[in-house]
């Protein structure tokens, strides 16, 4: 796909998203995050495919970009279906059944994705590749901000990202019911079983070929991957 297509707006993105999914198969998760405080967010879904299990080995072709990026997800105990009225805070928190840590692996379908428009990278699934899942704890309302939330990553036993509070937009309880209420809004709803991941905690660092990278997140058991 060329990111040169004529993408002006989110509407055209989000459309472009539910066509790209349809290829791709069943809905395993999201993503969501925003810029910073105050700024919209904006989310994807992800192949149920994508979704892996701490440990693996992310080899072959498929896998040339190797962005790297350490965030923090929350499992689903219960559906929030489409409907009319708002999501509220307290609804959302109480269809999370659990928290993990994961490492989202960055790719692109784009053929020339470093120039691409911010709508044309959204319509990519966010530059989504993958997501590596780590051992999950049960969920308290704590986790849902991540102002001073400590996580540090490793590529091949050396530290390449040490940080403390530093996602884009710690309050992941917001981003969490933007999330609801926009797939409410496109007649999908999120479903239990789905992983929610939030954004980075570290920014994107790109991993070498046979690179092994372990990150972790203070309170959370370390998680591991390798290319």
């Amino acid at each position: 796909m060329s990111s040169l297509l004529p993408l002006h707006d989110r509407h055209t993105a989000y459309a472009i998203q539910d066509a790209t999914l349809a290829a791709l198969g069943t809905v395993g998760g999201w993503k969501v995050g925003a810029s910073a405080p105050g700024r919209e967010p904006v989310c994807a879904p992800l192949p149920a495919e994508g979704l892996v299990p701490g440990g693996a080995s992310l080899v072959g072709g498929a896998w040339h970009l190797r962005g790297v990026e350490a965030e923090l997800a929350f499992r689903l105990g219960t559906d929030l279906p489409p409907r009319a009225a708002p999501y509220t805070r307290d609804e959302v928190a109480g269809a999370i059944a659990a928290v993990l840590p994961v490492i989202e692996v960055a790719e692109t379908r784009l053929i020339d994705w470093l120039d691409a428009s911010p709508s044309a990278l959204l319509a990519d699934l966010l530059c989504h590749g993958g997501l590596v899942l780590g051992e999950p704890v049960p969920f308290e309302r704590a986790w849902l901000d991540l102002a001073q939330t400590e996580v540090v990553m490793h590529f091949d036993e050396q530290v390449v990202a040490h940080t403390v509070g530093e996602h884009t937009h710690p309050d992941v309880g917001a981003l969490l019911v933007w999330l609801a209420n926009q797939g409410a809004a496109r007649g999908q709803g999120l479903r239990a079983g789905q992983v929610v991941t939030t954004g980075s905690c570290t920014g994107m660092l790109f991993a070498s070929q046979g690179t092994a990278v372990r990150v972790e997140v203070k309170g959370l058991a370390p998680l591991r991957a390798s290319f």
